[in-house]
């Protein structure tokens, strides 16, 4: 089981946004889309991701008024850990567990091709647990 098989069943749209997009906009676009975090691309690469745990600490920070003018590039999470097609959806969670993230970019290439949630990576695990225990009965009941 590959990152493949998610991005083939959830698709590759991926908001993203411009390291110089303005915080309150990214702000809008998680609520709007009701999602926990967007990359932060140039050029089609991945320079940082910002999510919704971010949007927190910073208001524990300071005042929301004058943060909301930042840009997202100054706040972002640099450099983050990514993964690819190719690699096991239980390496994925094993390091979204162990990092205690619940995002990762999906890259080919060094370019951005979508992106996978904790919530996307549970929900294949479970429905592939699940195809399987009926699959046995199936196999059991034919015996």
């Amino acid at each position: 089981m590959t990152i493949a098989a998610i991005i083939g069943r959830k698709g590759s749209d991926t908001i993203a946004v411009a390291p110089d997009t303005p915080l309150g906009t990214v702000v809008a676009l998680l609520a709007e889309h009701r999602i926990g975090a967007v990359p932060v691309v140039d050029g089609g690469a991945v320079h940082g991701i910002f999510s919704e745990r971010d949007v927190i600490r910073l208001l524990a920070k300071g005042d929301a008024a004058q943060l909301l003018g930042i840009t997202v590039g100054e706040l972002m999470t640099r450099e983050p850990l990514t993964v690819t097609r190719d690699d096991s959806v239980l390496a994925a969670l094993s390091l979204m567990t162990h990092r205690r993230i619940r995002h990762l970019p999906v890259v080919e290439h060094g370019v951005l091709i979508g992106i996978v949630s904790i919530g996307d990576l549970v929900k294949y695990r479970i429905d592939r647990i699940e195809a399987d225990a009926s699959a046995m009965r199936d196999y059991i009941q034919q015996a």
